[in-house]
């Protein structure tokens, strides 16, 4: 028996602002593509590059990426955009590329950014749709996200998602999927690493910043600077000693 959706509520209000504004009288508006709109190949076209640029983030739309099998029903309108970014966000590129380089909340954040055209509001929200992973998997999580209400009313069946929330840290799809803690640690780059300990305990900031008599990083320089040439024992070997001449004799002046 799967879960029910764990309640969460916006941190602030600005959380529930509902856009930018109205589309193309503002440069802070993204540019909105919707499928009535696509008279022509070309349009089309740019609408499916829209969907691959909001999907797979705009530096990874790779030919790689590509879904012509998708691309083809879309033009055909055998589809909708709604079953497009479905099918993008299952496809197996996503999945080796977002969904197994992350934990489970950075993933719902990543997708809430992708899909809803927003970020989690807070914890709460991230710990409840992780729950749905956990139960329904993260094709479960796609098929809550796109056929939640949420998604419905912002973009229904014909329009590209969008970022759609006047917060910080926009565009959000270009946030890289790749670079969190679990990706480092898998590819053998841990924070616990000593060159990462010594770059934080080394760093500009902790050395512009007052410190205490005695402290050592003061003395980082000074310590640099000395030569560690050492005067290490010579490797004398016992038959090279000449013990005669060593041995003390009364008759020798």
């Amino acid at each position: 028996m799967a879960l029910p959706l764990l309640d969460y509520k916006p941190t602030t209000q600005n959380h529930r602002v509902r856009s930018f504004g109205i589309a193309d009288q503002n440069e802070d508006t993204p540019y909105i593509y919707r499928v009535e709109d696509a008279n022509s190949p070309a349009e089309i076209q740019e609408l499916i590059w829209a969907a691959y640029r909001q999907v797979f983030s705009e530096h990874e739309t790779l030919r790689i990426n590509r879904q012509i099998q998708l691309e083809s029903q879309l033009k055909n309108r055998a589809i909708t955009v709604r079953d497009f970014i479905r099918g993008l966000a299952k496809s197996e590129r996503f999945y080796e590329m977002v969904v197994s380089v992350n934990n489970n909340y950075r993933l719902v954040d990543i997708c809430l950014k992708r899909f809803l055209g927003r970020s989690s509001y807070n914890k709460e929200e991230q710990i409840a749709w992780s729950i749905v992973i956990g139960t329904k998997g993260f094709y479960g999580l796609v098929d809550a996200l796109l056929d939640s209400d949420e998604y419905t009313d912002a973009f229904g069946d014909y329009i590209v998602p969008f970022q759609r929330k006047r917060m910080e840290g926009r565009p959000f799809n270009l946030v890289t999927p790749r670079y969190g803690d679990d990706f480092r640690e898998t590819a053998g780059t841990v924070k616990t690493d000593w060159r990462f300990t010594l770059d934080q305990f080394y760093s500009r900031k902790s050395q512009e910043r007052q410190l205490r008599e005695g402290d050592p990083r003061k003395y980082a320089d000074m310590a640099a600077s000395i030569n560690n040439k050492g005067n290490y024992a010579q490797r004398v070997s016992a038959f090279d000693l000449d013990y005669l001449s060593l041995v003390p004799s009364r008759g020798r002046k």
